[in-house]
C-alpha cells in the first residue's frame, strides 16, 4: 500500500512506513485495532465520517475511524497532500526521507522535538528506504495490471492484488497469464474455492518466513482472523506458521492467542 500510495501521490514509502510503525505503535495501538487509523488523524472540521474518542492533547478527542487500513493509508495521502503547509514537501526528490521528515516536522505534523530523527531512525534501522526505489510498471505482472487499471501491493518481497467482485481464480489466471491450478497452489486453496471480494491473491509462491524486519515478533489474533487469513497477511504458507507454533493440525484460531512470526 505504501508503493501504491508513492506512485500516486509521491510521498516516500519509507515516510509513511515509518510513520505508520511509529503512530500506531506497529499496528498494535488502539487506534489502529479499534479504528483501523494508522497515523494518528483526528478529524478535524472536514471530516464527516465516523470517529473515535481517545484522550490526546486534550481529553476525549475525536479520531477518524476507517473501515480497513488501506483506507487510512490513502487518507494520509489525502491529509498531506491537500493541506497547503506541507505543499513544499511535495517538491522534494522522492528518495529524500530524511528532507521529507525534518519538513513533516517543521510544519507541525508532530508536537515531539524528536520527531524527524525518529522518523529517520526507524526508516534506517528496517531498511524502509529500499521501498523508495520499487517501480510499479517493473513488478512482476505490473505491465498487465496497469493495463487493466488494477493496483498491484507489496507483502513480504510478494507482489499480490485483492479480488473485486466477479474476479475468479479462472479469471486472474487468463488476466495474469499464470495456469489457475498454479494460482491456486500459490494461495493455498483448492479447485473449489470460491474468491471473495477482498480476497489476497499472491501472484509468486508464498514464503517460508515473514518479513526481516518482523521476524521473532508475536500476532495477537483478533476476532474472526482465521490461521489461513493470517498466512496470506503475512505472505507466507499456513504449513510454516502451524510449525513455528508447534500446533496441531486441528487447531482453530482463537482470539486472544499470540503467534510467534519466524
Amino acid at each position: 500500500m505504501a508503493v501504491d500510495q508513492m506512485m500516486r501521490y509521491r510521498i516516500p514509502a519509507s515516510i509513511k512506513l515509518a510513520q505508520g510503525l511509529l503512530e500506531s505503535n506497529a499496528g498494535r495501538s488502539t487506534l489502529a485495532t479499534m479504528a483501523n487509523n494508522h497515523f494518528g488523524i483526528k478529524t478535524g472540521g472536514g471530516w464527516n465520517g465516523p470517529y473515535v474518542l481517545r484522550d490526546d492533547d486534550a481529553p476525549n478527542e475525536r479520531f477518524r475511524k476507517y473501515k480497513n487500513p488501506a483506507e487510512s493509508f490513502e487518507d494520509h495521502s489525502l491529509f498531506l497532500s491537500k493541506r497547503g503547509r506541507y505543499s513544499n514537501l511535495f517538491h522534494l526528490h522522492p528518495h529524500d526521507y530524511k528532507g521529507w521528515a525534518y519538513g513533516l516536522k517543521a510544519a507541525g505534523y508532530a508536537t515531539n522535538p524528536q520527531y524527524a530523527e525518529i522518523l529517520i531512525g526507524i526508516i534506517e534501522r528496517y531498511g524502509l528506504h529500499e521501498f523508495d526505489r520499487v517501480k510499479y510498471s517493473r513488478l512482476s505482472h505490473g505491465r498487465q495490471a496497469e493495463a487493466m487499471g488494477r493496483r498491484l501491493y507489496l507483502c513480504n518481497d510478494l507482489v499480490y492484488l485483492i479480488a473485486e467482485k466477479g474476479d475468479s481464480f479462472s479469471s486472474l489466471a487468463k488476466d495474469f497469464k499464470i495456469r489457475e491450478k498454479r494460482l491456486r497452489k500459490y494461495n493455498e486453496v483448492d479447485k473449489y474455492y470460491e474468491l471473495a471480494e477482498g480476497d489476497v491473491v499472491y501472484l509468486k509462491k508464498k514464503k517460508r518466513h515473514v518479513a526481516k524486519a518482523i521476524r521473532n515478533t508475536l500476532h495477537t489474533i483478533q476476532p474472526g482472523e482465521s490461521m489461513y487469513g493470517i498466512a496470506q497477511r503475512y505472505g507466507i504458507r499456513l504449513a510454516y506458521l502451524y510449525k513455528w507454533n508447534l500446533l496441531p493440525e486441528d487447531y482453530t484460531a482463537t482470539s486472544g492467542d499470540r503467534l510467534l512470526l519466524r
